[in-house]
């Protein structure tokens, strides 16, 4: 579903409609872990999404929104704390976008576009994984702060 905005629309509601995810036991497990300063890794995702959507409003940009949340909200779905990540998860800030995009496969069935986004939210940091999309761009984006904003409002 690709829209290009033209009007306000309520950016809560929109991320409500994504049951499936939100309701879903992994993804709820995030709410355990800290993302940033306090904020958990289940907030985290919510806030993505929500200033994603934000920042495509904002620039009328033509986007694929269903894309877009579910990128979002599932670019962080690793379940372990970063801050003390298991050996075997590697750097997390070079390691996580792969172990999020393979759990985001495999408990969503998501498609080749959302794993692309999920796969390259690190960037710059993941030098070689581009974000080949402009929602995989916006949550890039967005990402990057949300985490300046959670980090510096301890």
């Amino acid at each position: 579903m690709f829209i290009c905005y033209n009007e306000k629309m309520n950016i809560k509601d929109e991320i409500k409609k994504y049951k499936s995810i939100l309701e879903n036991e992994k993804f709820k497990q995030l709410e355990k872990y800290i993302a940033h300063g306090n904020t958990s890794t289940l907030k985290h995702s919510i806030s993505v999404a929500e200033l994603s959507l934000k920042i495509a409003e904002r620039f009328k940009l033509k986007i694929n929104k269903e894309e877009l949340i579910k990128s979002a909200l599932l670019h962080d779905l690793f379940l372990y704390d970063w801050h003390h990540a298991p050996k075997e998860a590697g750097l997390h800030g070079f390691t996580h976008s792969k172990i999020a995009a393979d759990e985001a496969k495999k408990e969503f069935n998501i498609n080749d576009r959302v794993y692309s986004n999920i796969l390259t939210h690190m960037w710059p940091l993941n030098i070689t994984k581009i974000p080949k999309t402009k929602e995989g761009i916006i949550i890039c984006i967005a990402d990057k702060i949300c985490s300046l904003r959670e980090t510096f409002s301890r």
